[in-house]
């Protein structure tokens, strides 16, 4: 069977050219400046204080050290393959923010035809990247370039109308994002996996490993992302209280996972020993449980549970049930996102239901109505005047009980499983159009096919390659014959 080319020239080129011209016509035809940022309101009696970007903009900054340094670096952990996991990150993120500040501009921010934009739309465009990036690694190292855009680009307006039908029909309180940014992201990326399964990887590749120096840029990532998770669970919340009290259960969680999960590392290495894949990824947990009750009044000691709740399914999940998934359902997920974002965003998810139906006015006040916005009394009621008058500006609600929220919590934790996979499973198959350069089994994990590497790339894991005449010098129609030589054996024969 012939092998099919992975050379960009050209593909790479076309796709980013065509797109980029596309992006410049729409911006071009239907995005201005909200208000914030449009001269044309500002007056001599503006405070130019009062402009959204003072309250906006440190939250976005948080969150692009997350995006592109977080992410980036978490994902270089492969010995061979730290370029690809950072550089192909970058790519990735930039294309489908600016796709995404095109897309859920026209369902959350279009007003008489035009797209106003303003930070909050690259606060929510960054949240859309962050999917994408949560589902890129469950094919790390087995895609190409060109895969991870087209995935972008299908990935992003299935989110934005998922988001869009759960926000604007199911009304939901997700503050954290643990349905819509999670759970989403973890399912639309398994489903990827199922359908791009590669056989000759069930038993592992002789590429898929770590070394010392990419399990320390790796662990650097999840520095980054610890510290400014607080950021991106309270990005979105209601200034004040509330706000304040994501920032708080954030760091509780994420403290509380952290030290469980060097407790757990410990204790199921037969060794005794400490993993760093523990300690890059299940520290984190702790922030994704949180999330979907991160405004809520649910007490610091349960954000110390949820955190070490989430730890330990993630750790069990990744010693578990990753390896179960892989050899039993096909489902290949390369840095465990099941593990980091699907269960931990289950739970979450359940947590913040209980929550709801444990809120009530003896522990909210009337802010209760604030917060819970659907709860609030509809049109025409009087208590809705009674509560306008302790809270000024409140709007009508639609009069739900705790009860008939949480039946729609479950709603919207189903129907975003169900459409994420199935969007997953159709770009998967999309993905596997041979024009989109998928390297093949031997060139998994590895820089060399996509870019030009040093000489000493590989040391101290040397690889050899070994062609026939006939051979193109195109790198996917080599034979490849690997052979691992570790430096310090060699040391100990010379």
């Amino acid at each position: 069977m012939k092998k099919r080319s992975t050379n960009l020239r050209v593909k790479l080129p076309v796709f980013l050219f065509v797109f980029q011209v596309i992006f410049v016509a729409i911006y071009f035809a239907f995005v201005t400046y909200d208000e914030h940022a449009d001269a044309r309101f500002q007056t001599n009696q503006t405070n130019p204080m009062h402009n959204a970007l003072y309250k906006d903009y440190p939250f976005f900054t948080d969150i692009q050290v997350m995006v592109f340094l977080g992410f980036g670096c978490l994902l270089a952990f492969f010995r061979l393959y730290g370029f690809g996991g950072m550089v192909f990150n970058f790519l990735t993120a930039t294309f489908a923010i600016q796709w995404a500040i095109l897309v859920q501009g026209y369902f959350q921010f279009c007003h008489n035809g035009k797209i106003h934009l303003g930070v909050i739309n690259l606060i929510n465009a960054e949240f859309a990247c962050a999917v994408v990036l949560i589902s890129f690694g469950a094919v790390l190292g087995k895609t190409s370039p060109l895969q991870l855009l087209v995935m972008a680009l299908l990935e992003v307006p299935m989110f934005a109308v998922t988001e869009w039908v759960v926000l604007k029909y199911l009304r939901i309180n997700d503050a954290g994002g643990s349905i819509l940014i999670h759970l989403f992201a973890c399912y639309f990326g398994l489903g990827a996996t199922f359908v791009l399964y590669r056989s000759g990887l069930t038993e592992g590749h002789v590429k898929e490993n770590t070394s010392y120096h990419s399990d320390i840029l790796s662990v650097m990532g999840t520095l980054f992302l610890w510290v400014f998770w607080p950021s991106f669970n309270s990005a979105l919340t209601l200034k004040g209280d509330d706000q304040h009290r994501a920032i708080l259960h954030t760091f509780i969680g994420l403290s509380a996972s952290t030290l469980t999960a060097f407790a757990l590392s410990a204790m199921l290495n037969k060794k005794g020993k400490l993993t760093l894949a523990d300690i890059q990824n299940v520290t984190l947990a702790g922030g994704v449980t949180v999330g979907a009750s991160v405004d809520m009044m649910i007490s610091p000691a349960a954000a110390y549970v949820l955190g070490m709740m989430g730890c330990t399914a993630c750790m069990l999940g990744y010693k578990y049930l990753s390896p179960f998934l892989a050899q039993r359902c096909r489902i290949q997920d390369q840095c465990g996102i099941h593990n980091l974002h699907g269960l931990t965003g289950l739970i979450s998810c359940a947590a913040g239901i209980c929550a709801i139906l444990m809120a009530d006015e003896e522990v909210y006040g009337p802010s209760l109505y604030e917060i819970f916005t659907h709860r609030a009394p509809v049109e025409g009621d009087p208590k809705l005047q009674e509560l306008q008058m302790l809270i000024p500006g409140l709007k009508p609600g639609l009069g739900r009980t705790a009860r008939e929220q949480a039946l729609f919590q479950v709603a919207a934790v189903f129907s975003t499983i169900g459409l994420s996979a199935l969007g997953g499973i159709i770009t998967g198959y999309l993905l596997k159009l041979p024009y989109f350069a998928s390297p093949s089994d031997d060139f998994c994990f590895d820089d060399v096919v996509f870019f030009e590497v040093p000489p000493d790339y590989d040391a101290p894991l040397k690889l050899s390659y070994k062609m026939t005449a006939e051979d193109s010098p195109d790198v996917p129609h080599q034979r490849v014959v690997i052979q691992l030589m570790d430096n310090n054996m060699e040391n100990k024969c010379a």
